[in-house]
C-alpha cells in the first residue's frame, strides 16, 4: 500500500486539529465576548425601555394634566358662556315683561286719556251750560229786583193814591158835612 494515503490524511488531520484547537480557544472566548456583548446590550436595550417607558409616562402624566387644565379651563370657559347666555335670556325675558307691562299700562293710560277727556269734555260743556244758566239767573234776579222794586214803588203809589182818595173822600165828606 501506499503510504501517501496514509500520511496525506494524518498531515491533514494534525493541520486540521491545529486550526481546530486554535478556533475552539478563541471561539469559545468570541461566543463568551458576544454573549457578553448581547447581554449588556440586551441590559442597555432594558435600561433603555425602562427609561424610555418613565419618559413615557411622565409625558403621559404632563399630557393628562395638561389636558385636565385644558378641559377645566373649557368647562370654567362653557360655564362662563352659559351663565353669560342665561343671564342674557333673563335680561331679554325681563324686558319683554316690562315692555309688554308698559304697553298695557300705555294702552290703559291712554283708556283713561280718552275716559278724563270725555269727562272733561262733559265737565266744559256742563261749565259752560252752568255759566250761561248764572248769565241768565244775574240777568233775571236784576229784572226781578228791578221789577220788585217796580212793584214796591207802584204798591206804594197805590197806597198814596188810596190815602189821598180816602184823604178827598174824608176831605168831601167833611166838606159835605160842613155844608
Amino acid at each position: 500500500m501506499n503510504k501517501s494515503y496514509f500520511i496525506f490524511p494524518l498531515v491533514g488531520l494534525l493541520i486540521f486539529g491545529g486550526f481546530y484547537l486554535n478556533f475552539e480557544k478563541n471561539f469559545e472566548a468570541k461566543q463568551a465576548a458576544a454573549k457578553q456583548v448581547a447581554d449588556d446590550a440586551k441590559k442597555a436595550k432594558a435600561k433603555q425601555d425602562i427609561a424610555n417607558r418613565e419618559a413615557a409616562i411622565k409625558a403621559a402624566i404632563e399630557a393628562q394634566a395638561k389636558r385636565k387644565l385644558e378641559r377645566e379651563e373649557k368647562d370654567r370657559v362653557e360655564e362662563a358662556k352659559k351663565t353669560a347666555r342665561q343671564e342674557a335670556e333673563d335680561v331679554r325675558q325681563r324686558n319683554y315683561d316690562e315692555r309688554n307691562k308698559l304697553r298695557d299700562q300705555a294702552s290703559r293710560l291712554k283708556k283713561d286719556l280718552e275716559e278724563v277727556k270725555a269727562v272733561t269734555t262733559k265737565v266744559a260743556e256742563e261749565r259752560k251750560k252752568l255759566l250761561d244758566e248764572q248769565a241768565f239767573l244775574l240777568t233775571y234776579v236784576k229784572q226781578a229786583e228791578a221789577n220788585v222794586k217796580y212793584y214796591y214803588d207802584l204798591l206804594d203809589k197805590i197806597t198814596a193814591a188810596e190815602a189821598a182818595r180816602a184823604a178827598a173822600e174824608a176831605a168831601a165828606a167833611t166838606a159835605a158835612k160842613n155844608r
